[in-house]
């Protein structure tokens, strides 16, 4: 029949139709077999031969025409795992295996004791230990000493890593890892006055059009933010900090894809004030900004400890170390804080070691870490509709959103807890 797709793996035959094939997504090793209608481009007398496993193929398959996932008991998961890579099938497994992501019906799925595709990586030190999406530890990174800043993905295979400059060695910045291997294949550098500079690379952002930016600080005039080719590895602008102002110091970058502008916060007790501002490159202005200089006490009390830019209200949320949570209109140049108490929620004490407060966004949903638990807030008032905690590990340190899972760091025990969404179940 027309529709019939046969393929030879391994020396074993298997035969399909193009609508089962055709669950693939379009960056699939299959992708290539369809046109831009998704028309099967093949004849049923073609036979496809690739040479790879046929036990994980037909697991695959199985998957492809059911959307469930079984593995049976002699199939080892790591060696499904890379058949998953080869056939670019990583996303169809992982939502077989958990649900999107729904900040409301996450559950704790397990820990482990210290990225794009459900994988982590932690950082300790001059140390980063990687995690692959099924939770298995790579090759550890190892810095030479150099304390590491910020760790961000390109890819589900690479890293970009950006470590303090050390005095007298001419090293810190920024690398290019494997997340596999460990091994550096590029280090990002930064031209002044048409020389090389030493520097320290702080907070890290990404855009889709394969930018880096990194806040930057050089021994001499090199305070501001750096931009690279993700591709290139180049180095492509530089904004330098204005007199009175921060940049170098970032505690947090953001891109803004609507507004084609970068967040960058300078916050306590990195610095003894705050300062947010958005970036636009493209005219080399400081295009809104904000700072506690000269606030009435009332506002220096509530130091800004994070802060995230909203684009869909056009406002950047920042938390204080109480959790109190307010709102600013970037719209606006008052940029003045509509603060909205949350302190409640401490029940009135604080604990011995708190952790600062962490802000994260992701699909309308606003998350906010404060001690042990993470808070969850929805809708137009940002209204708290669940909270993710447990009874041991103490304060949450960081936490993070990506492969539709969330990441908590605890400092305690040093343990690392992920959250997922459970999988709609099979009608």
């Amino acid at each position: 029949m027309k529709d019939r797709v046969r393929f030879n793996v391994g020396g074993r035959l298997f035969e399909t139709t193009a609508k089962t094939v055709a669950n693939a997504s379009r960056n699939s090793i299959f992708g290539a077999m369809f046109d831009e209608n998704w028309t099967v481009q093949t004849d049923s007398s073609r036979e496809y031969f690739i040479d790879r496993n046929p036990d994980c193929f037909s697991i695959l398959l199985d998957l492809l025409r059911t959307g469930e996932l079984y593995i049976p008991v002699d199939i080892p998961e790591k060696l499904l795992y890379r058949e998953v890579l080869f056939y670019g099938l990583l996303a169809h497994v992982r939502s077989s295996k958990w649900g999107p992501f729904d900040g409301n019906r996450l559950q704790l799925s397990r820990s482990i004791t210290a990225g794009p595709d459900g994988g982590c990586c932690v950082a300790h030190g001059s140390m980063v230990h990687v995690y692959d999406w099924m939770l298995d530890e790579h090759a550890p990174i190892t810095l030479d000493y150099q304390r590491v800043n910020d760790v961000g993905w390109i890819d589900s295979q690479s890293i970009v890593i950006s470590v303090c400059e050390r005095l007298g060695r001419g090293d810190g910045g920024m690398g290019l890892f494997s997340s596999s291997t460990g091994e550096l294949r590029h280090k990002f550098q930064v031209n002044h006055d048409n020389q090389v500079k030493s520097f320290t690379a702080g907070a890290l952002s990404f855009n889709s059009d394969c930018k880096i930016f990194s806040s930057c600080k050089g021994r001499s005039n090199e305070y501001g933010i750096g931009v690279w080719d993700q591709v290139t590895g180049k180095q492509i602008d530089f904004f330098y900090e204005p007199l009175g102002w921060s940049l170098g110091d970032a505690d947090k970058l953001q891109w803004l894809h609507g507004s084609n502008c970068l967040l960058v916060a300078s916050l306590f007790p990195r610095k003894d004030n705050c300062y947010i501002s958005l970036l636009d490159f493209r005219d080399k202005k400081m295009v809104w900004a904000w700072s506690n200089i000269g606030a009435p006490t009332t506002v220096d009390e509530k130091r800004v400890r994070d802060a995230i830019a909203m684009e869909e209200n056009s406002s950047i949320c920042v938390v204080n170390e109480y959790e109190d949570m307010g709102f600013m209109d970037f719209r606006s140049t008052a940029g003045s804080i509509s603060w909205s108490s949350r302190s409640r929620l401490m029940k009135g004490k604080m604990p011995d070691e708190p952790c600062y407060p962490k802000l994260a966004l992701h699909e309308g949903q606003l998350f906010s870490s404060m001690n042990d638990s993470i808070s969850m807030f929805c809708g137009p008032d940002w209204v708290l509709t669940s909270r993710l905690g447990r009874s041991y590990g103490g304060s949450i340190c960081d936490f993070s959103i990506g492969g539709d899972r969330l990441f908590a760091l605890h400092s305690e025990e040093n343990v690392f807890d992920i959250w997922e969404t459970p999988p709609p179940p099979i009608i």
